[in-house]
């Protein structure tokens, strides 16, 4: 049981990532590389976040990642404050400007989305519903068991 529920997670994990690299695809923004993007991506859904959270859940160095943040910040997208109990911590956040860049890359990605589940029953759209809060609470939330709560 357990192994053949492992392969459908695996399938799932890679049918979420295909549904989200479509979504992504529908944004266009300028001056912005995908590397940069899936950064902006994270702090928007996660902020305030960190350097080393960043690192971890994109799988990039941590130099390789200072320095597109250091790229985002030059394009005024995203700026960093120190935390005002551990100095050496600094929490990164977007700017006004990167708000407004991701809440229209977002809305491009709702429109999106909106084609995908256009044919879908309010009984279905429930289902969905109910199917991801399940994963949620019992795999892939903060609370599921063996979890990562360093975002917390």
């Amino acid at each position: 049981m357990q192994q053949a529920l492992f392969q459908l997670i695996v399938q799932f994990v890679t049918n979420v990532h295909q549904a989200s690299n479509d979504l992504s695809r529908a944004v266009q923004l300028e001056d912005v590389t995908p590397v940069q993007y899936k950064i902006l991506e994270f702090i928007k859904v996660g902020q305030p976040v960190t350097l080393s959270q960043i690192s971890d859940c994109l799988q990039m160095s941590m130099p390789n990642t200072s320095r597109e943040l250091r790229k985002l910040s030059e394009k005024d997208l995203c700026g960093k404050a120190s935390d005002a109990e551990d100095r050496r911590k600094q929490w990164i956040r977007l700017t006004t400007k990167g708000e407004a860049m991701m809440n229209h890359a977002f809305a491009c990605m709702e429109a999106s989305f909106e084609d995908r589940i256009r044919e879908l029953s309010d009984a279905e759209l429930g289902e969905v519903v109910s199917a991801i809060e399940l994963l949620q609470a019992k795999v892939f939330g903060p609370n599921s068991a063996n979890s990562d709560n360093s975002r917390q």
